[in-house]
């Protein structure tokens, strides 16, 4: 793990090709058993791995492919949440749910399942984990509280859950995980919670810790605009090791706001835009590597797209992530010290 410079990785999900839509909302419309699903998900999630292998991809991930979005999976699964209604039109669709309860950590089972997912993805490929979970904050978005119920409080109750989860996953073998919050920069007011929340998630779990905020990328659009100074200082009390940040699209103005910030640790440095068809070519994915490292170090930086890669057809993906281990290998072997022929190998 230590010894990578500048590895590659995806941020999370991957294309969901129609076929497989198609039969998620089978099964949401009683279509299909769940029992059938599972097969599908094991197909599909096995490919996704394989796929990012062949793409030359360091620290592979499952493709998040067994989740219909980025809330409902772990939604439906932390006590104290009630869906009233689980059918859907289209897989795609959020649940409408509502806190029943202040949801509490379960006894048993605190995995929510998700150490089986990683399990299955462990046992599939010799390459690093990187495996992902909606935050608390961007779940809670999605949760209608009873009046009079303080929201920070379910906030707070799903960080437990998720706790729970993060201790699960670390005894199956994960020494990778990242927290989502795509729904942060919508509530710039409220990242002092969001990093009281993710402390929770964090804490006495000894893995190494990715959080990963966008601009949201719901239909591969964002929702909104701004910049990542909302996040400081309150970041910086975030216990985790690496900040996984939507730069491509955006551009880089942010970078030099978050070094004079004080942030120190790992940037997961966004340089393939996932909201766009148009495939970067290897130079200039080199040229933005560049850029970045005249203020961070390399061995700070871990290189992957904007965001996941969800909305993308499957070519287009796979053609983005080839450009992007291509410019990553050419500036590695422009590095002090190194070689055209290295290769990192490992994780963050």
């Amino acid at each position: 793990m230590d010894d990578l410079v500048l590895p590659t990785t995806v941020v999370g999900s991957w294309p969901v090709p129609e076929w497989l839509e198609r039969l998620k909302t089978d099964y949401f419309r009683s279509r299909m058993s769940r029992t059938q699903l599972e097969e599908i998900h094991d197909c599909a999630v096995t490919a996704a791995i394989k796929e990012q292998e062949l793409a030359g991809i360091d620290i592979v991930s499952d493709g998040e492919l067994r989740r219909d979005n980025d809330v409902d999976y772990l939604l439906a699964r932390v006590p104290g949440i009630e869906i009233p209604v689980t059918s859907k039109d289209f897989y795609y669709d959020y649940y409408e749910a509502r806190a029943r309860t202040s949801p509490v950590a379960p006894a048993t089972g605190g995995g929510l399942g998700l150490d089986d997912d990683f399990a299955f993805t462990r046992a599939r490929t010799d390459r690093p984990v990187r495996f992902s979970f909606t935050g608390p904050f961007s779940l809670s978005r999605r949760v209608t509280v009873g009046p009079g119920d303080d929201p920070a409080d379910l906030v707070r109750s799903i960080a437990h859950v998720l706790a729970g989860a993060a201790r699960a996953l670390r005894d199956a073998g994960a020494d990778l995980l990242q927290i989502d919050e795509p729904f942060l920069a919508g509530h710039p007011e409220q990242v002092g919670l969001a990093v009281e929340a993710i402390n929770i998630v964090t804490a006495d779990v000894d893995v190494s810790w990715a959080l990963h905020v966008c601009y949201g990328n719901r239909y591969a659009r964002p929702l909104w605009e701004g910049h990542y100074d909302f996040l400081f200082p309150a970041v910086l009390d975030a216990r985790v090791d690496q900040l996984v940040l939507e730069f491509a699209r955006k551009g880089y103005e942010d970078l030099p706001v978050i070094e004079r910030s004080g942030w120190d640790r790992g940037i997961g440095l966004g340089v393939i835009d996932v909201k766009s068809h148009e495939v970067e070519s290897p130079e200039l994915v080199s040229a933005r590597i560049e850029q970045a490292l005249e203020l961070v170090p390399p061995e700070r930086l871990t290189i992957n797209p904007d965001c996941g890669l969800r909305n993308l057809p499957t070519a287009v993906a796979t053609a983005k992530l080839r450009a992007m281990v291509e410019g990553t290998a050419r500036v590695r072997a422009s590095l002090p010290g190194r070689t055209p022929g290295d290769r990192a190998r490992g994780a963050a």
